[in-house]
């Protein structure tokens, strides 16, 4: 049994996206380019759905392939030093001792009922997810997820997925994410948020799946650690295990530093909501609350300093994974193929019957989501298309968005094109060969659960229209 166990290795996550890489730039030469027009729809640049043509060649060159990391890393720059400085700054707040202070408390007060933190976590980051279009900004929530969970009993995946999986089920349903369904049904011509109760309801049964299926590895996690996927990880991080038996007193220099990250969050969420905070933004505040917290909770200006660089050095590794996996998308882009294949998995939908076309327009924003992990990327670059083809095939268009959203949300949680997966992955230190085998087969149940919404949408005629 060793000697099979030790032949099974997965490549590390690197050779994996760097052969997906080549493997990108082989499509090169066998895809035929091809291109849509772009239109300015006024503040929006949107495809011209009856524009695309082929056009000459222009595949990948040896040296492309190489240069597709550099690049990648150069388009994902802003992720890639959010990382770095979300992971600096939180480790200045983590130093203090502030963190850890607070959550033993928690953690002591949930002790005999932990099962309460599973669903009050998901169902808060759910609410963000479904609001503000939380996504990249629940990066900064995982590591006290991670430490909540281990002071628990769990592992870094249970922490890790209550944040990510959470707001991961309330960006998919979409209910009023303004980011997804408010771009997708501007395109549509469709009235803001309408829809809604059906989104509703995807929302329930969604946070319902992630909250059960956590549970599930959970409790085979606290009833048994070896269970653990990330086990090698967790005996790594076991002297930074919270001891529930010798809970901290919360200090004056404590509670400072807690109202600083309060404070800070609170105007995070205010920024996001009100003025469309982005990845430097957010990194900005991080950055102004780790300082400030070091000073409250009574470090000097040097230790400051020296703890920053600590902890991005952390995540060098995860931050790098950003760029490299962004160089399948530069490929694609230089290459012409991106378009092309667009095109090609729109037209298949054209031939299936109403209620299998709902579920194949799932399918097709689910795999395009691949190419283009961008919410509103993709509903500016799929929705010109997918409005008309709801139209021909006979589904209103309201499902049409519905297919959109549904496609862009879920297939987040596991491609490795998605920067917001890939940041959690390097802030939680999980592999994403680790994180896929914790999460496929909740790919494959909430993909059959939307594609069942799919065909309630095409049998209630889902409107307004």
């Amino acid at each position: 049994m060793e000697k099979t166990k030790k032949k099974i290795k997965i490549p590390h996550t690197y050779v994996i996206l760097f052969s997906l890489i080549i493997l990108t730039a082989i499509f090169t030469y066998v895809i035929p380019a091809g291109q849509y027009e772009r239109v300015e729809l006024g503040e929006r640049t949107v495809v011209d759905p009856d524009s695309f043509s082929y056009v000459d060649s222009n595949p990948a060159k040896l040296f492309d392939v190489f240069k597709a990391v550099p690049k990648g890393l150069g388009a994902s720059q802003s992720i890639v030093f959010f990382i770095f400085i979300v992971g600096g700054s939180f480790n200045i707040i983590t130093q203090t001792g502030a963190i850890e202070a607070a959550i033993t408390k928690i953690a002591f007060k949930l002790k005999g009922k932990e099962k309460l933190l599973i669903p009050i976590i998901v169902i808060v980051f759910s609410v963000g997810g479904g609001t503000i279009g939380m996504a990249e900004e629940a990066v900064v929530f995982v590591p006290i997820g991670i430490a909540l969970a281990r002071a628990l009993g769990y592992d870094a995946i249970v922490g890790m997925a209550m944040v990510s999986l959470g707001a991961a089920a309330g960006f998919t349903s979409g209910f009023m994410n303004p980011f997804t369904v408010g771009v997708a049904q501007g395109i549509a011509e469709l009235p803001p948020f309408s829809g809604i109760v059906l989104r509703i309801v995807i929302w329930v049964f969604s946070v319902m799946l992630v909250t059960f299926y956590i549970f599930k590895y959970g409790g085979k996690v606290k009833s048994d650690p070896t269970k653990s996927l990330v086990y090698e990880l967790e005996l790594q991080e076991k002297h930074k295990a919270l001891d529930l038996e010798n809970v901290k007193e919360m200090t004056r220099k404590h509670v400072g530093v807690m109202l600083v990250f309060l404070a800070g969050i609170i105007l995070l969420v205010y920024g996001v909501f009100t003025y469309g905070w982005y990845m430097t933004e957010i990194a900005a505040l991080f950055l102004a609350m780790g300082i400030i917290a070091g000073l409250v909770g009574g470090m000097d200006v040097d230790e400051i300093a020296k703890q920053f660089i600590a902890g991005a050095k952390e995540l060098t590794t995860g931050a790098l994974v950003v760029g490299v996996a962004r160089g399948m998308l530069v490929i694609m882009e230089s290459g012409l193929i991106l378009d092309t294949i667009v095109h090609a998995l729109a037209g298949i939908i054209t031939s299936l019957p109403k209620a299998i076309s709902a579920v194949a327009m799932f399918v097709v924003q689910s795999v395009i989501n691949f190419f283009i992990p961008s919410g509103s990327g993709q509903a500016a670059t799929t929705m010109p298309i997918m409005t008309p083809l709801a139209d021909v095939i006979g589904v209103t268009r309201q499902t049409g968005v519905l297919a959109y959203h549904l496609g862009d949300g879920i297939s987040n949680s596991v491609i490795p094109t998605s920067a917001t997966l890939l940041a959690n992955l390097s802030i939680a230190k999980i592999k994403y060969e680790d994180w896929v085998k914790f999460v496929w087969k909740l790919m494959v149940l909430w993909s059959v659960i939307a594609a069942a919404f799919m065909i309630i949408a095409t049998l209630i005629n889902y409107g307004p229209y």
